[in-house]
């Protein structure tokens, strides 16, 4: 299964990370929002209408960066994922958790601390190395 996901960055330095809902798989984690890349679609156009319908702002493929990627091998019902995060610091609109939990913008360091997926463990090691070395143009 593939998945895009959005590292959204404001000026001050603050990322975007949404809180999954209780009663959904990783219920209470922290994680970047996005979602499943639909069979036929581009990651990026994925992108696009997951972050329109989660949060309820409007992204341009143009403007996104591929960031870097995560993936996990299938373990028994369940398939592996590619998780493909995208990051960007253009959007229009204010971000909201309209499918449930809560948006928070935090800094690097206190996103490391917070409970998240394994995956996104692994996409925030490899995003806050990168750009402390390439601030988001």
């Amino acid at each position: 299964m593939v998945v895009a996901a959005l590292a959204l960055r404001r000026a001050d330095g603050c990322w975007l990370m949404h809180r999954r809902p209780p009663e959904r798989h990783h219920g209470g984690l922290w994680e970047f929002p996005g979602g499943k890349v639909e069979s036929g679609e581009a990651p990026d156009c994925a992108l696009e209408r997951e972050i329109r319908e989660e949060l309820g702002i409007a992204i341009h493929r143009d403007r996104l960066d591929p960031a870097s990627f995560a993936q996990s091998a299938p373990q028994g019902p369940m398939p592996g994922i590619v998780i493909l995060l995208y990051r960007t610091d253009r959007w229009i609109g204010e971000p909201h958790a309209l499918e449930g939990g809560e948006v928070a913008w935090l800094t690097p360091e206190e996103i490391a601390p917070l409970p998240k997926p394994p995956l996104d463990v692994a996409l925030c090691r490899a995003l806050f190395r990168a750009s402390f070395a390439n601030p988001v143009q």
